[in-house]
């Protein structure tokens, strides 16, 4: 094992609301048009703060997640997507301590920072507060002795004299505050249904709103000493996670029923060997993706080429196999709907034997209609928003064979989601609950031949064999 020094900070929160997906995108944007390479990291299952942390630095926003991928798997991902960085941040998630429901503080912002040996900056919102805040921060701040609460940011501050009684309370709380942010009017970040709006179905006011965030951190907070704290994180004892050697180190742990590894397979076509390609879904409907996903299938021997369903009457040239992601299919209905050409290829290629793996908003696409809008119709099915929203963690088994798991191989993964989809014929289940008690009704999802649809979010970094096998039937 080696070890990386990276100056890194972790900027957390009281609670969710506090501001810090706007701090954390000002800051890394200030830092980078400073001249600074930026690693940008997300706690968590996010997927959409990671778009704006990209827009801000030029590099892949990427996510630490320790439910899905497991603590000892933090610190090698970490290594690997801050590799070459002069600095990296990562924004936490919900409240510091606030980590998977029932699982201590497993997942938890506070956990990735002690992964990390991470020294932590609180945002907090002052804004209805003077002396009080001084109480608030000593309370993280000696919680968990093994959390460095190393710094605060005062956020939404109202005016000079607010300012200063601020400082003057935590002048006792021996925490050093690092920014003062003033109270503005919303940087143009709005929110939906199931949180900001990603940053590919609005680029231009996303660069503006993370122009006004960064201006603000300029104005507000010490760079200087927010980088000298970056500084004292120590040398991380670690080997930096590598996706062909995921690929070549056996299959999981976990996985019951392991699949037999003969190394990547390669088409014939015209007398000649050449990659499969696998088309994966982008553009502003499937916007959700983790970077390690494509890492890993073309490390297993594909050629991985993107496709807009909004846009692309066709799928790339010699698509052998589809991964459909998560994002807003809900939103954009009847665009995709009109888009018949496409829809039809995509069922085509599911009818001959293609591989597809589809996530949440992968799966409704593969269904016959949503919210009235023709789809794919690769799954009799219908799909519908709904009031309710569908939140959490689960453990899953896989309850037959697929493209992308052998049956009773055990994953874990997130669900997000404000629809609903009411299966027809046709499809086996994809996932048995481990817990089934958390997930009381719904469809969770199916699998037809070689199509895996399902609503759960997995993360293949956890699950390198997911990338292995597909590739392997996509070259079949």
């Amino acid at each position: 094992m080696g070890s990386v020094s990276i100056p890194r900070l972790v900027l957390a929160a009281p609670s969710s609301g506090s501001g810090k997906t706007t701090v954390a995108t000002g800051l890394m944007a200030a830092f980078a048009d400073a001249g600074v390479s930026v690693s940008p990291h997300k706690v968590g299952p996010d997927y959409i703060d990671p778009g704006y942390h990209a827009l801000a630095t030029g590099r892949q926003g990427r996510n630490l997640d320790a439910y899905l991928c497991g603590p000892e798997r933090i610190a090698p991902l970490f290594a690997h997507g801050a590799a070459g960085a002069g600095l990296a941040v990562v924004e936490g998630v919900m409240g510091l301590f606030d980590g998977a429901a029932g699982a201590g503080e497993l997942a938890s912002t506070a956990h990735v920072a002690k992964l990390l040996r991470a020294p932590v900056v609180l945002v907090v919102d002052a804004s209805s507060q003077s002396r009080s805040v001084a109480a608030l921060v000593h309370g993280f701040a000696s919680w968990d002795p093994e959390v460095r609460v190393a710094g605060v940011l005062l956020n939404k501050v109202a005016s000079d004299r607010h300012e200063e009684l601020l400082r003057e309370a935590m002048e006792a709380s021996g925490v050093p505050v690092l920014g003062v942010l003033r109270r503005v009017p919303a940087l143009g970040t709005p929110a939906r249904h199931l949180g900001l709006v990603p940053v590919a179905e609005r680029t231009a006011e996303a660069v503006e709103a993370v122009r006004g965030a960064a201006a603000q951190v300029r104005r507000g907070c010490d760079l200087e000493a927010l980088l000298a704290l970056a500084r004292t994180a120590p040398p991380l004892p670690v080997t930096p996670w590598d996706a062909a050697a995921e690929l070549t180190s056996g299959p999981a742990a976990d996985a019951d029923t392991p699949v037999e590894h003969t190394g990547p397979r390669e088409v014939r076509a015209g007398g000649r060997h050449r990659r499969p390609v696998v088309a994966v879904a982008g553009g502003p409907a499937f916007t959700f993706s983790y970077a390690e996903h494509g890492e890993l299938l073309r490390a297993a021997g594909a050629d991985v080429v993107h496709f807009d369903p909004l846009r692309d009457e066709e799928l790339p040239e010699g698509t052998r196999g589809i991964v459909i992601g998560g994002g807003f299919p809900e939103v954009y209905g009847p665009e995709l709907s009109a888009n018949k050409a496409l829809r039809g290829e995509v069922a085509r290629l599911a009818a001959e034997g293609g591989a597809v793996a589809a996530e949440c908003a992968g799966l409704l696409y593969l269904t016959r209609e949503l919210d009235g809008n023709e789809m794919c119709g690769v799954f009799d099915a219908t799909a519908r928003m709904t009031d309710r929203l569908t939140l959490g963690y689960r453990e899953a088994v896989a309850v037959g064979d697929s493209s992308v798991a052998a049956a009773g191989t055990r994953v874990r993964g997130h669900e997000f989601h404000r629809t609903a989809v009411t299966p027809g014929a046709g499809a086996e289940p994809a996932w048995g609950l481990v817990r089934p008690e958390r997930r009381t009704e719904g469809f969770l999802g199916g699998v037809r031949g070689d199509v895996h649809a399902s609503y759960l979010h997995v993360h293949w970094a956890a699950a390198p064999w997911t990338a292995r096998r597909f590739v392997e039937r996509c070259a079949a």
